[in-house]
């Protein structure tokens, strides 16, 4: 063990620490509602990893799913933070799959058959009627 290590680091601490999360508040509250596992069981924020844990944790739509490689409560630069940890290959080969999945999907916008209709087109939408006016004051007049 590295000299610099801390023996002991919270799970919320680790995720932040290893950027996964943009801040602590979040990686506790993913914790808090359930989408993280240590080894198969649901974990606590005050839990603390040991190298060789199984982390499995949901990062919006995508599961990911990692074996700690090491232990740091500081947050370091992206090198560093990828030093903690290693991804398991079902873990990559699944968010790869995601990914081109969404790539793959049709642009949600085709699916509108058109935009908001044009001058040309409100004219002859002929919603009002005989009416020539949208104001209903003339009737009582």
């Amino acid at each position: 063990m590295n000299p610099k290590e801390p023996e002991r680091v919270r799970l919320d601490k680790w995720l932040w620490a290893a950027r996964f999360f943009k801040t602590r508040a979040l990686s506790a509250e993913a914790i808090d509602k359930g989408r993280v596992t240590i080894n198969g069981q649901l974990a606590k924020a005050s839990r603390e990893p040991q190298v060789g844990h199984t982390i499995e944790f949901r990062m919006g739509n995508e599961l990911r799913t990692v074996v700690v490689k090491g232990l740091s409560a500081v947050r370091g630069p992206a090198p560093v933070a990828q030093q903690l940890y290693e991804e398991t290959p079902e873990s990559v080969a699944r968010r790869l799959a995601t990914a081109e999945q969404r790539r793959l999907a049709p642009e949600p916008a085709l699916s509108q058959p058109m935009g908001r209709p044009t001058k040309r087109d409100r004219r002859t939408l002929n919603d009002w009627g005989d009416r020539w006016s949208a104001s209903l004051d003339d009737e009582n007049g």
